[in-house]
């Protein structure tokens, strides 16, 4: 019988546990750190990488690539939609440039209820979405890389140049974080099946890898169902693979633990195009994952 696919996480995350090289990192944190990673899952018979060697909420990571292909940058949309993953960065922003100790939850009801507030403390600098959909060129043009790469995909599929990155030079002192995911590939196999490859130059493996594989697969079902091609391969790779200091009691419990079979995900819906998915066109099936494991995020 073949190996379970997510022992090539648990596997990456025993190497960095045992072999990994002690760094201070830029949060002051620190880090078990290995060099250069790739992993390899299959979806065409429709399951996906939702980790089960602990519970990953997908609905996050699938909302946050809603809002990523939005082009949106300020936080708001995603308090909207109950996803708090990148409050961190612009709270930690405010609080150093006005002193006041406000909470998490009090910053993110003025953001919510204040559009002057959340207009000036609620954007991230041009990240992610902007890039991949307004990326601004040096002729003042901007450019959407992402329809390129679905138009491209419907009339030359056999293109090498079928990829969208956000790694936008002058931009990155602009931005709240600089990409960390950063190059996305398409390949087209055999005629019919859509492979994506994610080069991801830093990655926190116990938080952040699990919400990117969510999100790679879910993007590659969308070109995917968009494009008329089955999904095919997700591809991830990692440059600065890592474990923070703080996260090493959760990894030593998390290899422990036998992996569960992958769930399926399926689209309910073909929508008029790349712009009009919700959260509600995503179905996930067969999800049994052990319990989860809290870790707090280094900013």
């Amino acid at each position: 019988m073949p190996r379970h696919p997510e022992y090539q996480y648990l596997d990456l995350m025993s190497h960095i546990l045992e072999k990994g090289d002690r760094r201070i990192d830029r949060t002051g944190v620190g880090t078990l750190s290995t060099f250069g990673a790739m992993l390899r899952f299959d979806l065409s018979d429709g399951t996906v990488p939702i980790l089960t060697s602990k519970r990953v909420y997908w609905k996050l990571a699938v909302k946050e690539m809603l809002w990523f292909l939005t082009g949106e940058t300020n936080i708001r949309p995603l308090l909207r939609e109950n996803v708090r993953i990148w409050t961190d960065w612009p709270l930690d922003k405010y609080r150093k440039a006005t002193g006041e100790d406000i909470s998490q939850p009090e910053f993110e009801k003025r953001i919510l209820e204040d559009d002057e507030f959340a207009l000036k403390w609620g954007d991230l600098g041009p990240v992610y979405g902007k890039q991949w959909r307004r990326w601004l060129g040096a002729d003042g043009k901007e450019y959407d890389q992402v329809a390129t790469v679905i138009e491209t995909l419907k009339t030359n599929p056999s293109s090498r140049r079928m990829l969208f990155h956000g790694w936008n030079v002058p931009e990155l002192p602009e931005m709240a974080l600089p990409p960390c995911h950063m190059v996305y590939q398409f390949h087209v196999t055999g005629g019919n099946r859509l492979n994506l490859l994610i080069f991801q130059r830093s990655c926190d493996l116990e938080l952040g890898a699990p919400f990117n594989f969510v999100g790679g697969a879910a993007l590659l079902m969308m070109v995917a169902q968009q494009t008329g091609f089955d999904p095919g391969e997700l591809i991830w790779m990692g440059g600065d693979v890592h474990l923070y200091l703080n996260h090493l009691e959760q990894a030593r419990e998390q290899v422990t633990r036998e992996p569960r079979l992958f769930p399926r995900m399926r689209l309910l819906r073909k929508p008029a195009s790349i712009d009009d998915y919700r959260i509600d066109d995503f179905e996930v099936t067969g999800y049994e994952p052990h319990a989860a494991i809290k870790a707090d995020v280094a900013v």
